[in-house]
């Protein structure tokens, strides 16, 4: 037994990805924000490191990673699933590469935080290194991402 899937949803859902990777993009940045801010209250003066703690960046700074981790492994997830539907292949290339590159990326981030919580430089170090790239590929994705809408508006 085959269910078949609308064309509407079909067509609809192929808007769904770039959406929420536009939306993550934007958290992934605002991530980093709080990243820099915890770093900076690492480093502060002691009257204004009590005031920054206060803040609570580096709570914000998980949720906001945790949210990250499992809306980027979705999405990806989620944007090759609907490729496959609609086409019934997935199209290997750099967009598809850099964006398992990227899932992979964010997955040993967040395995880091352990090492992190401990004190571990060596983990700080490569957490905030791979963090800085999964930004710089995240501003690729978006162009060629939106190369892909446009093409695929282009065919409606």
């Amino acid at each position: 037994m085959t269910m078949a899937i609308p064309e509407s949803v079909k067509v609809w859902s192929q808007f769904g990805h770039p959406v929420m990777m536009w939306v993550l993009f934007g958290l992934t940045i605002y991530a980093m924000y709080l990243g820099v801010q915890i770093r900076r209250t690492r480093s502060a003066e002691k009257e204004v490191r009590k005031e920054l703690i206060k803040k609570q960046f580096n709570l914000k700074h998980h949720q906001i990673g945790s949210v990250l981790l499992a809306l980027m492994v979705l999405g990806t997830l989620g944007g090759m699933a609907v490729t496959y539907i609609n086409n019934g292949k997935l199209f290997v290339g750099p967009h598809l590469i850099v964006g398992l590159i990227m899932t992979g990326i964010i997955a040993v981030s967040a395995a880091l935080t352990p090492y992190m919580q401990r004190g571990n430089e060596l983990a700080r170090i490569s957490h905030i290194g791979l963090n800085t790239v999964l930004v710089g590929l995240f501003g690729w994705q978006a162009v060629s991402g939106m190369d892909i809408v446009i093409n695929i508006i282009g065919r409606m």
